[in-house]
């Protein structure tokens, strides 16, 4: 996705194209619900990009850590994650058809969130 720019400048800042979404949060929390706030606030008030779209959805979420992993459960901060972009890059999570969560040692703490539009997700409505 070159050439593409980053909508957000604090701690949320996101971009798509061509049916790929990606999502950076700076920082890390053991408290997972922060995200669901801050994801939601960032929407509100910073992201003028699509509407949300139907059909399947592949979801990647890794969290980078530097030094020894922080001590939070991953299902968690996925389910946060999830809950703070449904509505915003797709009606319901219930259309998230692969989910990959996973941590590594990175340059810095944060959280990176790819979301792709499966092969014949089409962005009109069911039914």
């Amino acid at each position: 996705m070159s050439g593409q720019g980053w909508t957000g400048s604090g701690k949320v800042r996101a971009r798509e194209a061509n049916g790929l979404f990606e999502l950076t949060v700076e920082g890390l929390t053991t408290q997972p619900k922060y995200y669901k706030v801050l994801l939601y606030e960032f929407f509100r008030k910073d992201w003028r990009g699509s509407r949300p779209a139907w059909g399947d959805h592949a979801v990647e979420i890794i969290m980078e850590h530097v030094g020894e992993p922080p001590h939070i459960d991953l299902d968690n901060i996925a389910k946060a994650v999830l809950d703070g972009i449904k509505k915003h890059v797709f009606h319901d999570d219930a259309q998230v058809a692969r989910l990959l969560v996973e941590r590594h040692e990175g340059e810095r703490e944060r959280l990176i969130v790819t979301i792709r539009r499966r092969q014949g997700a089409s962005g009109s409505s069911p039914g």
